[in-house]
C-alpha cells in the first residue's frame, strides 16, 4: 500500500522524531528516518512498524551535506517523492560554550549544523515539492533561534542563521505551495509537560503542516532574561 505522502524527518530519534513519524503515520505517510546511528534507525522503524507506520532509515550525518543529500535522494527513490520535511537534530553539547570563550572555529560545527544541513536538506527535496506543486519544510530550534544567551553562543549564532534562511524560504516558497515554518521550542523537550511532551509537539507540527499559517510559531513561553 502506497501512502498519502512521505515526510522526511532530519535528525530522528526516540523521542520527538518517533512523536512525528507516529502522527504523520495516523495520516497515512510514509516516514524516512535520518541519523547518524543505523542500529538506533534500525531499531525505531521496527517500533513504528509495530505501530503500524511504513518507516524506512537512512543513516547520515547533517554535518556532511553530501551525505544528507544523497540520503533524502535515495529516500524519494525507496518511499516517494518528499512532501513534508523535517529538520530537527539536537545539538551537540560542544555548541553550547560561553560568548567569550567561543572562538572562529568552534563556530564552524555549529554553522554546519544548522546552516549547511538544512540548506543541502532543503535543495535537496525542493526540486520534487515543485513537481508535486506543494509541500512543508519544518525547521525545528531551540529558544537561542529568538533570544540569544550568552552561555550557549554556538547554537545562538547557528540558530539566529537558521531562521533567517527559513524566513526567506517562507517568503520566496508561498507563492508556489510550499510552506515554510518554525517551531521553537525553549528549554528541553519534557515527557508529560503540558507544551513540550513529545506528543503535544508532534501535533503541533502536523497543525503547521495542515494550517499553513505564519512563520514562526512556538511551543512554549520564552524567557527572555
Amino acid at each position: 500500500m502506497v501512502g498519502v505522502g512521505v515526510i522526511a524527518i532530519v535528525g530522528a530519534g526516540p523521542g520527538l522524531g518517533a512523536a512525528v513519524a507516529r502522527r504523520f503515520g495516523r495520516e497515512g505517510f510514509d516516514v524516512a528516518l535520518l541519523a547518524r546511528d543505523r542500529n538506533r534507525l534500525d531499531l525505531l522503524v521496527r517500533e513504528l512498524g509495530e505501530a503500524g507506520v511504513t518507516a524506512r532509515g537512512f543513516p547520515a550525518d547533517v554535518r556532511r551535506p553530501e551525505e544528507l543529500a544523497r540520503a533524502l535522494g535515495e529516500a524519494g527513490r525507496e518511499l516517494g517523492t518528499v512532501e513534508v520535511l523535517q529538520y530537527s537534530p539536537v545539538p551537540h553539547r560542544d555548541f553550547m560554550r560561553p560568548v567569550l570563550d567561543t572562538g572562529h572555529r568552534d563556530l564552524v560545527g555549529p554553522i554546519e549544523f544548522s546552516v549547511y544541513g538544512p540548506v543541502a536538506a532543503v535543495q535537496q527535496v525542493l526540486p520534487g515539492m515543485r513537481r508535486l506543486g506543494r509541500g512543508t519544510i519544518l525547521l525545528v530550534n531551540g529558544g537561542t533561534a529568538v533570544v540569544p544567551h550568552t552561555e550557549r553562543a554556538g547554537t545562538s549564532v547557528a540558530f539566529a542563521a537558521e531562521s533567517a534562511y527559513g524566513h526567506l524560504l517562507h517568503e520566496r516558497l508561498a507563492g508556489e505551495g510550499i510552506h515554510v515554518a518554525q517551531l521553537v521550542i525553549p528549554g528541553a523537550i519534557t515527557p508529560g509537560h503540558a507544551r513540550k511532551d513529545p506528543d503535544v509537539l508532534a501535533e503541533k507540527l502536523w497543525t503547521m503542516h495542515r494550517e499553513r499559517r505564519g512563520f514562526r510559531h512556538y511551543a512554549d513561553d520564552l524567557d527572555s532574561r
